[in-house]
């Protein structure tokens, strides 16, 4: 900057605003992007919890439901074995 005049040292220091500006502006949108994709994402990840807590009890009861099945099979088979144990050998 040797040489240069008043003028023209205020007329780089306004172009050196502008960008800043600019630059300030541009980095205030992302942050908003940025701000909205993450609270989506929070969003999401609320529903995905939400949904997995769901599908964990769906999982728990269907297995209870299949040990209780399972049960009673044994028990008609226990039925079948004192009526007819050749019968219960070959249902097993």
């Amino acid at each position: 900057m040797v040489g240069l005049s008043g003028l023209e040292k205020f007329s780089h220091l306004e172009d050196k605003i502008y960008r800043t500006i600019e630059l300030t502006k541009s980095l205030r949108q992302e942050n908003e992007g940025l701000q909205k994709e993450l609270s989506l994402m929070r969003r999401d990840i609320g529903n995905v919890l939400n949904e997995k807590e769901r599908l964990e009890t769906q999982v728990e009861k269907l297995l209870a439901e299949r040990d209780m099945i399972r049960m009673k099979v044994e028990a008609m088979l226990d039925a079948v074995a004192a009526v007819d144990p050749e019968m219960a050998e070959e249902l097993r």
